[in-house]
């Protein structure tokens, strides 16, 4: 007969703990140790433990670091890393001569209660510890942050700069004002003035050539373009994936992403389509356009530009477009002035922000953002077994939507209707045609009107708003889901779009409010002698501290309806008969 054990050998076990609760009831999984159960015996494997080093001689054999890691002319904050390979390798040496902290563990403990929720404590010290014209830049950019945003922004991330605007303001208007776009940056902010500025555009092209910025706004070579156009982080929506279930993301701090990673503007610039016959077309096998953004990135602590890539086909049917201008303004900083790629329809991460060059290739790139991050995987996908291969490379968006009011957990009181408000979109081109609202859990939709809507366009979300039918009182569940114009729709739960990345939370938007329905004359009246006893309505779960019925209702009720308690006496003669 197989036996089996359970034993855990004596030096791993764990005194209680002031958290022990929590830890046991899934509250805190971050502190619970691995339980190995694959051998004849099982044990626990610990929490990673932060034990800091640092070779300074390692370091110091480097040089001088303020002499190697010199901004480009013209530029501020901007190291170029892909043309020296050598820098690359002292940038290497400095940051494996040493450890960092760990990111927070948010996924698997609390959140902070902070705005900025998260720090970058990380990024900021591989930033210091590369030194030379990296040092300063944390802070910088955070001024910029400040003066550039508007100040009720949520900061998720502070560095690299990672922000939304709160509900309440992101559907406030149909297109989003540039102080309320959402942000998110994958390293500092750079800047380089505009007569400085130049686009170098190279690789499989006929004839390699660098534009001044006054060269691309020229009318008379390059027609210009004027493109309504959404913006959507692959991370909206990830705070439901994380708490379905905690994932990896890519190796960045995630920001812990809620509905407002998404912005809509009007951008002026002119087609890539353009720019590439400009410099007489492609050659040989050049099939795919590779993105380099000025500010520092990080990778298995390496360090580089932000580079990725996008098809061809995508530039030829003039869905790339390169911005100046943003909503009638030249570009923020913060968005990329004084240029910057627009990819129409495709995760925002394909739409580079500081560009200073774009270069023609055979195959997608090989760059970590574009190889190794911003991958799609199956739901078994995880640390024990991912490989790059087994993602999918996220381009265009799918359909999505989300309610922006009311908000998860909110006591909603209302006359037999809740009015709710939110956002759709689809990308590749696609439009929502229709956005349906449940009030029940998804049983039965209704329509969202189309004078609710607003306009229809190719690139760009549309938002609305419904007097949602609601006779039930109590916890309801609130959904939301779009159809695009190719009937795609949202699956209903999260789970359905779970992956390991935290990527693309395409799932039918979910939110619990508690129904007060003032059309019940109890409800009326409970809440009329709230009112006149001067006494809030809520918290919803703090007991009443009155008596809520009379005795003489309570007797009166019983005296003319069934006992309360069945009466359990019989003899066998009554069941005679």
């Amino acid at each position: 007969m197989m036996t089996t054990t359970n034993r855990l050998p004596a030096d791993t076990h764990i005194h209680n703990r002031e958290d022990e609760w929590k830890i046991e009831q899934g509250l805190h999984g971050a502190a619970l140790p691995i339980l190995d159960q694959s051998g004849p015996e099982s044990y626990f494997i610990k929490p990673l433990e932060y034990v800091p080093f640092k070779d300074e001689n390692a370091i110091a054999s480097v040089g001088d670091r303020d002499m190697l890691f010199q901004d480009e002319p013209n530029w501020k904050g901007h190291i170029e890393w892909e043309n020296y390979p050598e820098k690359k390798e002292k940038a290497h040496k400095i940051l494996s001569s040493q450890n960092f902290p760990p990111p927070p563990e948010y996924q698997m403990g609390p959140i902070p209660g902070t705005n900025p929720v998260l720090e970058g404590v990380r990024w900021k010290q591989w930033h210091y510890a590369i030194g030379g014209a990296l040092k300063t830049v944390p802070e910088e950019s955070w001024e910029i942050v400040l003066k550039e945003k508007h100040p009720e922004m949520l900061h998720l991330l502070q560095f690299p700069y990672n922000g939304e605007s709160p509900k309440r303001l992101t559907t406030a208007k149909d297109i989003t004002p540039n102080s309320l776009h959402f942000v998110r940056n994958h390293g500092g902010i750079p800047y380089i003035s505009r007569d400085k500025y130049k686009l170098q555009l190279d690789g499989l092209v006929k004839n390699p050539r660098t534009f001044t910025l006054d060269e691309l706004m020229n009318p008379d070579v390059f027609p210009r373009m004027e493109k309504l156009v959404t913006i959507q982080c692959s991370g909206t929506r990830r705070i439901e994936q994380i708490v379905y279930n905690a994932g990896e993301g890519d190796e960045m701090i995630n920001a812990p992403w809620a509905e407002g990673a998404i912005g809509t503007a009007k951008y002026v610039g002119i087609s890539l389509k353009k720019v590439i016959k400009a410099c007489g077309g492609l050659i040989e096998d050049g099939k795919h356009l590779e993105f380099y953004g000025a500010e520092t990135y990080f990778k298995k602590n390496s360090a580089m530009n932000y580079v990725v890539s996008v098809p061809w086909s995508k530039v030829k049917a003039n869905e790339v477009m390169l911005a100046w201008e943003m909503n009638g303004e030249p570009l923020p900083k913060i968005h990329g002035y004084p240029l910057r790629v627009v990819v129409m329809g495709y995760i925002g991460a394909r739409s580079v922000k500081w560009l200073y060059r774009i270069k023609a290739i055979s195959n997608p790139s090989l760059a970590p953002v574009q190889s190794q991050e911003y991958l799609y995987f199956n739901q078994q996908t995880g640390k024990h077994n991912q490989r790059m291969t087994d993602g999918i490379q996220i381009q265009e968006m799918p359909v999505s939507s989300a309610i922006m009011m009311p908000w998860n957990k909110q006591v909603i009181i209302h006359n037999g209707s809740i009015h709710c408000k939110g956002w759709a979109y689809s990308g590749g081109g696609r439009w929502p045609e229709r956005v349906e609202v449940s009030a029940d859990g998804g049983f039965n939709w209704y329509a969202v009107p189309m004078d609710t809507m607003s306009p229809k366009a190719r690139f760009a979300w549309r938002t609305w708003e419904l007097d949602l039918p609601c006779e039930a009182e109590g916890w309801i569940e609130i959904l939301c889901r779009c159809w695009d114009n190719a009937l795609n729709t949202q699956p209903l739960n999260v789970r359905a779009a779970w992956n390991w990345g935290l990527h693309v939370t395409s799932s039918a938007h979910r939110i619990s409010v508690y129904s007060v329905n003032k059309k019940r004359e109890v409800t009326r009246k409970r809440l009329e002698e709230f009112e006149s006893r001067g006494v809030p309505f809520g918290p919803l779960t703090v007991p009443t501290e009155w008596q809520v019925q009379s005795w003489d209702d309570y007797h009166a009720y019983w005296n003319k309806a069934d006992p309360r308690d069945v009466d359990t006496e019989y003899h066998a003669e009554d069941l005679e008969g």
